[in-house]
Formats: C-alpha cells, sequence, structure tokens
C-alpha cells in the first residue's frame, strides 16, 4: 500500500520535532498506522530554513495554499498559530476533502464550531490532541478512554510558564516580576509572556477539555480568565504554611444549572498529587463518576513531546482512511447532533472557597469586624491567622480560609470589608479547591 502523503504547514519547532520523529520512528510508525506516513510538502516563509530542516527530502514551498490545494495531499498539519491565516488554511483544506492535524489550541477555542461543522459536512477529521497539555494524550483520554463516565470535573495545570513562575517563587521566595524575568532568560517565557501569564493560553486548552466532557460547543468568550500577575510572595508563603500550593489551575466543573469554566490561581492542598506538579509541566486530574479521579502527568511543551501528540493523531487519522466518516470518533467526543445547550455559568454563581488576606491596623476590633461583615454575607470562616507586627508599623495581616461559598456573597462582603477604616489595603482573593 502506498504510504499516506502529508503536508506540513510550518516548520518552526515542533514542526521539525515532527518530522525528525517522523523520520527517526517511521518503521514503527508504518507498524501501528499500517502503512507508512511521509510528509510530502512543507510550506514555510524561510524556505532555506526548512529545506536546512528537512534535507532536502520533500517539497518546500513559501505558499501554504499550494499545500492544501495539492491533489496528492492526504493529511494537513496546521503548525502555524493563530486565528488568522490558519483559520483559512483550515477550512481551506477541509474543503479540499483533506483530514486536518493541528496544535492549535487558540483557533479550535474560539473558531472550533464552525471548524468541526465544516469537516463533519465534508466528511473528514479535524484531530487536535497536542493542543492540550503538549505530549500528554488528554484529549484522547477525554475522547475515547473515559467514555464511559459521566465526567464531573476537569482540573489542569496546563501551562508550563506559569507553573515555573510560581515553582520558583515558592522554593526560592521571590516575587513575581523578578521570577518572570529569570523565566525569560531561560526561555521558559516569551518576550512578551502576556498570553501565558494573563491565563488566555490555559482558558483555551480548558475550553476545549469542557466542550469534551461535557458535550457541548466550544465557548472561549463564556470563560472567566484571571492570570499570576497580581499574586505576592507572601500568598504563596502564607499558603505554604498553611498546607497550600498555588497554582494557576484550569477547571471545568459540571453543576446542576450549568457548566463552570474558569482559570485563575487557586490554592489546592500540598497533599493532592497535582499540588506537587512542579516546573513547567503539565497535569490534568479528570473525576469520572464510574472511574474516580485521574490523573495524566507528563511535558506540556517542546518540540519532540508535542510531536509526540501530532504524531499519534497521524496514525489515528491514517488508519481512519477507510473507515465510514458516521462512525469515527466524533470531534467533540459527543454526536455532533446531540450536543447540549447548558449554559457556561458566569462566574458570580461559581460556589468554591476563599482565602481572603488584608492588610489591616493592629488595634482591638478589626477581626470582629471582619467576622460579621462575613456571616451577615452568609460565609463561614473556615480558618483565621492574624500574623505578628512589629512594633513600629502598628499593622498586620490577617488571612481568612472561606467555607464553600457563592462568589457574588464573596464580592459583596470584599466591598465592605475594604469600606471598613481599619483595613489598609485592598483584600487580596485567591480561590481554593480540595479536588477530592
Amino acid at each position: 500500500m502506498n504510504p499516506i502523503k502529508v503536508g506540513l504547514l510550518g516548520i518552526g519547532t515542533v514542526g521539525g520535532g515532527t518530522f525528525n520523529v517522523l523520520k527517526r520512528n517511521q518503521e514503527e510508525i508504518r507498524r501501528r498506522a499500517g502503512r507508512g506516513i511521509e510528509i510530502a510538502m512543507v510550506a514555510d516563509l524561510d524556505v532555506e530554513r526548512a529545506r536546512e530542516l528537512t534535507g532536502g527530502e520533500v517539497e518546500v514551498v513559501n505558499d501554504a495554499n499550494l499545500v492544501v490545494n495539492h491533489p496528492d495531499i492526504d493529511i494537513v498539519i496546521e503548525l502555524i498559530g493563530g486565528y488568522g491565516i490558519a483559520k483559512t488554511l483550515v477550512l481551506q483544506a477541509i474543503e479540499q476533502g483533506k483530514h486536518v492535524i493541528t496544535a492549535n489550541k487558540a483557533l479550535l477555542a474560539v473558531h472550533g464550531n464552525e471548524i468541526f461543522a465544516a469537516a463533519h459536512r465534508k466528511g473528514v477529521t479535524v484531530a487536535f490532541e497536542a493542543a492540550v497539555a503538549g505530549g500528554v494524550p488528554i484529549i484522547k483520554a477525554l475522547r475515547e478512554g473515559l467514555s464511559a463516565n459521566r465526567i464531573e470535573w476537569i482540573a489542569g495545570i496546563i501551562n508550563g510558564t506559569t507553573n515555573f513562575i510560581l515553582s520558583e517563587m515558592r522554593e526560592k521566595g521571590l516575587d513575581f516580576d523578578v521570577v518572570l524575568k529569570e523565566a525569560q532568560r531561560l526561555g521558559y517565557a516569551e518576550a512578551d509572556p502576556t498570553f501565558d501569564i494573563e491565563g488566555f493560553d490555559a482558558a483555551h486548552k480548558v475550553t476545549l477539555m469542557s466542550a469534551l466532557a461535557f458535550g457541548i460547543p466550544v465557548q472561549f468568550d463564556k470563560a472567566y480568565v484571571e492570570g499570576i500577575t497580581k499574586l505576592e510572595g507572601k500568598d504563596i508563603r502564607y499558603a505554604e504554611e498553611l498546607g497550600y500550593r498555588i497554582k494557576l489551575l484550569g477547571l471545568t466543573r459540571r453543576r446542576e444549572n450549568g457548566v463552570e469554566l474558569r482559570v485563575h490561581p487557586t490554592l489546592i492542598p500540598a497533599k493532592r498529587l497535582i499540588a506537587n506538579v512542579e516546573g513547567a509541566m503539565n497535569a490534568v486530574v479528570v473525576q469520572g463518576d464510574a472511574v474516580g479521579p485521574t490523573l495524566y502527568y507528563g511535558k506540556g511543551a517542546g518540540a519532540e513531546p508535542t510531536a509526540s501528540a501530532v504524531i499519534a493523531d497521524l496514525i489515528d487519522v491514517t488508519r481512519l482512511q477507510t473507515a465510514d466518516p458516521e462512525h469515527r470518533v466524533p470531534h467533540l467526543a459527543f454526536q455532533p447532533d446531540a450536543l447540549s445547550n447548558v449554559p457556561v455559568l458566569p462566574m458570580d454563581e461559581v460556589f468554591t472557597s476563599y482565602y481572603l488576606r488584608m492588610r489591616v491596623a493592629d488595634q482591638t476590633g478589626v477581626l470582629a469586624d471582619i467576622t460579621r461583615i462575613l456571616a451577615d454575607a452568609g460565609i463561614s470562616i473556615d480558618a483565621m491567622s492574624q500574623k505578628e507586627s512589629r512594633e513600629d508599623e502598628q499593622q498586620t495581616d490577617i488571612i481568612v480560609l472561606t467555607h464553600v461559598a457563592q462568589e457574588k456573597q464573596v464580592n459583596a462582603a470584599i466591598q465592605r470589608i475594604e469600606a471598613l477604616p481599619t483595613v489598609l489595603s485592598d483584600v487580596t482573593r485567591i480561590r481554593m479547591e480540595e479536588l477530592s
């Protein structure tokens, strides 16, 4: 049987890794797929560099349209990124009847509904294992491995840059700005790190996982997104003293009245496995009603870890070439006509626990005022701690851990606390999740 022909759009870090792994493991891959898989064309603006990376073994062009329109190309791998030309090329490839493999979580989180609908109409597959958590096979687990389960919640550390920064802040006692510069120096953070540190990258990924878990359309615009830029070293230290670690968590949970979809810094008990994921590693916990909690851990970025996911998709799509499109695994795990219209809940409607830190005047009655406001709002206190103050300052930090409360109740209480004359700064609020 002739090898399947693949067109590669973009041969940067992940594209280069994909080319190298496919070449190195070609015999193993052929045995798994049932036929050979070869990259026949590469499109990249830097033609000379692309030719150097491929050793002159494939046709290299600087116009991606030549690849997506080529009659001999069966599968297109999109590794360009972004929303613009990538979307145009993916839709064009689908229209030409070609299967598409992509690592582009931003594209799918924002335009996935349109892309998956187009693929369904044309009877082709859009595979995206590499779009979430690099080489960790979480998409396949949600689409297939856990398909017997009613998924209850998913919680993930799915951005290596922010996890590296938080790990360094905890281990070295440094503030965010200092660690960010070190992360940029080491290559863990981009020159413009906004996409990572403000939580957007993680939000794109958890949006896709939420759709797969609950059978809903992708709805990135409904996600609550909060990054790590406002975290202070003292909060990480206080959390540690209380038995918690702070992680940027992507979380989606099924509720009776809708689905939670959120990304924000989160206190997690240090005894949880996911709380001990350090450095640039990724981890995702999935809670199913039949299987219970399952943990997926590994490298969330890098040339060959991500290439591992791209090539796994290549093998899957190659196996499916002769399968009836109606009997393939659906893009979002559920049949397209069975997607639910269950709403994504606004953040005000979310229930969770909270860590509240406030700088207050060190005088009688402050604690009583704060506890009264929380009680009036129906918020139960789980623990409270007052830090020692220096005699020359006459002010101190108070830490309050709450039981589960509704976000809008907590917002109202914070507003009243900040209005107290004895409260000397804005209240720092970090959400907490037991993940049990």
